[in-house]
């Protein structure tokens, strides 16, 4: 290629005198033996170039001010709404049911419009009103929403899905109902809609159609990209021009954590005033039986685990359809099903593995000595396993975020001087990480990452974290007694199980959290990272199951007391005593 764009320059270097010359990325001309650049650059011809036609026909004498870019008023829910139906559509491709947006999140989304007085209502907040269609874009029927205008007069006008040009929109730009959500007090009283509200919503509508996604798994997909949230507002429509005040709306810098968007559900949940959700039966993925079944395979551990984990589920009642349901007037807290089935497993372990820093490992001598086959699960082998892959799950994961490009293509703008001052240095970056990629062997881009809701791969096959341990027994920590199968570990150890009176305890895993067992420790880190939720998060959920547990058992033990006799027990028990008596006379 460089012989072509030098071909006609056979002057000698001024350096060397060789007649050698190539052309750099920048189009400048170098020598290639002394590497002497010179001031020539490469000709670059235009195709669309056509000859006479840059003469100046006419000058024009006008204002210097650009025009405004065409564009219409338009309000707050409308954005959101587009933003709705473009995380439905990106589930929808991921495999999930098309009843979940049209028979679910589009009823809910009306129904928080009517709760807020912003649609569907015959008291609105104001008189204003538009027209807007729903979250389905192939419908022909527009719904008439009575809206909160920040002027205060009578706006009518189409959300459109596929953004048409119309000569009725007016030159306008950023929203007309922006002052509203920025007021703290209205935010509260009539619940207006957020960034992190929509993935709330998103999420009870998944639990209500019963998919088999969990908040951590939608968490999961949005933090790969799968799912539109921290740029989301770049699919928006090009007529909807966001500026100003919309920037503090629709801009978000970070994916809220697990426990931020389950508290925003819960109190969404009750602005909503939904009915009681339908049952999590046994054969749904959310029920606790098999979600566990899903992490167990996800954490390498054996098939016959998953048997001691149902018989822990049916111990502590919650195999119980109901139990699982949320309901506002009942049981208005939202159940955590994806950190209830992991700590139902850390629960499982502790029962049969001691998890104290000497059982487990004094039963994994054991099953080492009494296996010649290699066919018992060892708890050691699968621990140094484990944590070699944890190591490089990690370290991938760091790799991802720190190469992961955060800055919008298209940023907003609060006003004027931030926008010169963010193109000029959007510019200046642009330029620093071409000349990064160019010194570096891998491009600065991110690779798209396949979506799935697995963390690790197990098995023999290339580019697996290693052997799969699925198959394995568990003879070396269970013995058989009475025709039941009864762990050799026969104590159980726990902290303090009273109840918090805050509402989380986080603040009281770093206190106790020095004192508790390094191997009860690092299986909470490891199934965090599955989760991807903090220690303290899934620790208070692994107190709520040994309180389940152990009030169940107190529970039987005094049913056994208080069973009520029947007349010939009461008669045996009076004769014993009359026996008792003559034999001390």
């Amino acid at each position: 290629m460089d012989d072509e764009h030098t071909a006609g320059f056979r002057e000698p270097c001024a350096q060397c005198a060789a007649v050698d010359w190539g052309v750099s990325d920048e189009g400048r001309f170098y020598c290639r033996s002394c590497h002497n650049v010179i001031e020539r650059t490469r000709e670059v011809v235009d195709p669309n170039f056509t000859p006479g036609s840059t003469r100046i026909s006419t000058i024009s004498r006008g204002s210097r001010t650009k025009r405004p870019e065409r564009g219409r008023q338009w309000m707050i829910c409308e954005g959101f709404q587009f933003i709705l139906r473009n995380q439905a559509d990106a589930l929808l491709r991921l495999g999930v049911s098309p009843n979940f947006k049209d028979d679910v999140l589009c009823q809910l989304w009306r129904l928080y419009l009517q709760k807020s007085r912003q649609a569907f209502t015959h008291n609105p907040v104001t008189s204003s009103k538009f027209k807007v269609r729903g979250l389905d874009s192939d419908s022909d029927s527009a719904a008439e929403l009575s809206v909160v205008s920040a002027n205060e007069t009578n706006l009518s006008c189409t959300a459109e899905s596929n953004a048409e040009s119309s000569s009725e929109w007016s030159l306008c730009s950023g929203s007309v109902d922006a002052s509203s959500y920025l007021s703290a007090r209205l935010r509260r009283t009539r619940g207006l809609m957020s960034m992190m509200k929509t993935l709330a919503l998103i999420h009870l509508a998944l639990i209500w159609s019963a998919e088999t996604l969990t908040l951590s798994d939608l968490l999961r997909l949005v933090n790969e990209g799968h799912v539109p949230y921290v740029n989301a507002y770049e699919e928006l429509p090009d007529e909807m021009k966001l500026e100003g005040k919309d920037a503090l709306i629709f801009r978000v810098e970070a994916v809220p954590s697990h426990q931020t968007v389950h508290k925003e559900a819960e109190t969404l949940l009750l602005f909503l005033q939904l009915p009681a959700f339908p049952p999590v039966s046994r054969q749904s993925l959310l029920h606790p039986s098999l979600l566990s079944l899903r992490y167990l395979m996800d954490a390498n551990l054996p098939d016959e685990l998953h048997l001691w984990v149902c018989r822990l589920v049916e111990r502590t009642g919650m195999a119980d359809e109901t139990l699982h349901v949320s309901d506002r007037l009942l049981r208005p807290v939202l159940p955590r099903y994806d950190v209830q089935a992991a700590a139902l497993i850390i629960v499982t372990m502790k029962l049969l593995f001691g998890l104290d820093d000497h059982t487990e490992w004094d039963l994994s001598n054991q099953t080492g000595d009494q296996d010649d086959t290699g066919d018992l699960f060892n708890l050691r082998r699968w621990y140094r396993l484990l944590q070699a892959a944890l190591i490089r799950a990690q370290q991938r994961r760091d790799r991802r975020i720190a190469r992961k490009q955060w800055k919008a293509k298209k940023p907003l703008y609060d006003n004027k001087r931030e926008k010169y001052s963010m193109i000029k240095n959007k510019r200046i970056a642009e330029q620093v990480q071409s000349c990064f990629e160019r010194l570096s062997s891998c491009p600065v881009g991110v690779d798209r990452i396949n979506p799935s809701s697995f963390r690790f791969c197990w098995g023999d096959e290339d580019g697996a974290d290693g052997p799969s341990l699925h198959q394995k027994k568990l003879d070396g920590v269970v013995t058989l007694k009475l025709d039941v199968l009864t762990p050799l570990n026969s104590t159980y150890w726990h902290p303090a199980l009273k109840a918090c009176k805050l509402r989380s305890c986080s603040s009281h895993y770093s206190e106790v959290e020095p004192t508790l067992p390094r191997t009860f420790v690092w299986l909470l880190q490891l199934f965090s990272f599955l989760l991807d939720v903090k220690p303290a998060y899934l620790y208070e959920e692994v107190l709520k199951v040994e309180r389940r547990a152990i009030n169940s058992k107190t529970h039987r033990r005094k049913r056994r007391r208080t069973r009520a006799k029947t007349p010939a027990e009461t008669k045996a028990k009076t004769r014993t005593r009359t026996q008792r008596g003559q034999e001390n006379r």
